[in-house]
């Protein structure tokens, strides 16, 4: 079973096909899109080793000249070391304006090796083929790439569309199950800012998704991205609507950055945020407690945090969140829900109303 779906974008439009066994047709699924045969494959050493030796053979036997660049793994790889390694290796191989870059990874590798592209010879194509959860629902769609400042996350980066987008379900199996819940949180967070539905889904079908079942899998992963490829398609530059998908992200996002970016998953801090933010929607009184329980229970029995680490503090969050590529004009704009299904954008949210509800989650 394989289902494909579209961005709509005009001239930067993309399909993004979702199955089983995808990882052994990427020859046959770029060749239509390929301006020249040069390709570099970034990946990281724990993806290498799995899945670099099918998608390099598939790739040489499609008649492509191929290459590889190995960053090390995690959220340490975003930096301008690794960045400028790769720009090294681009340059050392020839690749020109007609080659292409396949980012095959998580969201780490997607995330740099799409900023790679963006900025080498003013762009060349890329490719994502995403192989962990989150990666697959979230960062291989919509075209955000970046990098991070010591202060914080994703603040040098670029808006580069992929050619394509290729999810091959079967990388999930041999994913670590905490890698499955933190990469979840994208679905539920979908769940909750437009599609209750998919919500429910998540709800009745969890221990199909976490026990990683085919068909489970691949209808959930292509419900989650026909909404990101819908909201992407009216807002491709997050100038308004897109920044819904920032649900709990402001408050992940300065986690991350004061733990270093080594001690939460991504999704973790998200996970983390999302409580946080849905525990001010309740003190403002635009999200009902009865919603803001579902949303808990659903996310402790995907077996994610909920609570802020002891060593830190409310007020060097809520300092760390002005850091956030979110602000705009010194103020907190903020994704708060208002049903499961449903969030507002919110600027007018003063600090003592976020150290409130910061402080009672810990």
């Amino acid at each position: 079973m394989t289902k494909t779906l579209r961005v709509e974008l005009g001239e930067n439009s993309y399909p993004i096909v979702v199955g089983a066994g995808l990882l052994n047709r990427v020859g046959e699924l770029l060749t239509p899109l390929m301006k020249s045969d040069k390709v570099l494959i970034v990946s990281d050493a724990f993806v290498k080793a799995r899945y670099m030796p099918v998608v390099q053979r598939n790739l040489t036997d499609a008649g492509f000249d191929v290459n590889a660049v190995e960053i090390p793994v995690g959220e340490v790889s975003k930096s301008l070391a690794e960045f400028s390694r790769i720009q090294d290796s681009l340059v050392a191989h020839q690749l020109d304006r007609g080659s292409t870059l396949i980012a095959l990874g998580g969201g780490v590798v997607g995330d740099l090796g799409g900023f790679s592209a963006a900025v080498y010879m003013r762009g060349i194509s890329y490719i994502q083929i995403p192989t962990t959860l989150q990666a697959q629902v979230d960062a291989s769609v919509g075209g955000k790439t970046a990098i991070n400042h010591p202060k914080g996350k994703n603040l040098i980066g670029a808006f580069h569309q992929p050619k394509l987008v290729i999810i091959d379900v079967d990388t999930l199996k041999t994913l670590p199950q905490r890698d499955i819940r933190a990469g979840l949180i994208e679905v539920i967070k979908m769940g909750v800012i437009r599609d209750e539905p998919l919500f429910e889904m998540v709800e009745e079908h969890l221990e199909s998704i976490l026990n990683a079942e085919t068909t489970t899998l691949i209808e959930m992963i292509a419900s989650a991205c026909l909404n990101k490829a819908e909201i992407v398609a009216k807002d491709e530059k997050e100038s308004g609507l897109r920044m819904v998908l920032n649900y709990g992200h402001t408050f992940g996002h300065a986690l991350e950055a004061l733990t270093d970016y080594n001690r939460y998953r991504h999704g973790e801090a998200v996970s983390i945020g999302m409580n946080c933010a849905a525990q001010l929607a309740v003190n403002l009184g635009v999200f009902s407690e009865t919603d803001f329980q579902r949303q808990r229970a659903l996310l402790k029995r995907a077996k994610l945090p909920l609570t802020f680490p002891d060593d830190l503090t409310p007020e060097a969050i809520c300092d760390a969140m002005y850091l956030d590529k979110k602000t705009l004009g010194g103020k907190l704009r903020l994704i708060l829900p208002t049903r499961i299904g449903e969030v507002v954008i919110r600027d007018d949210v003063n600090d003592h109303q976020v150290l409130e509800a910061i402080s009672q989650c810990f």
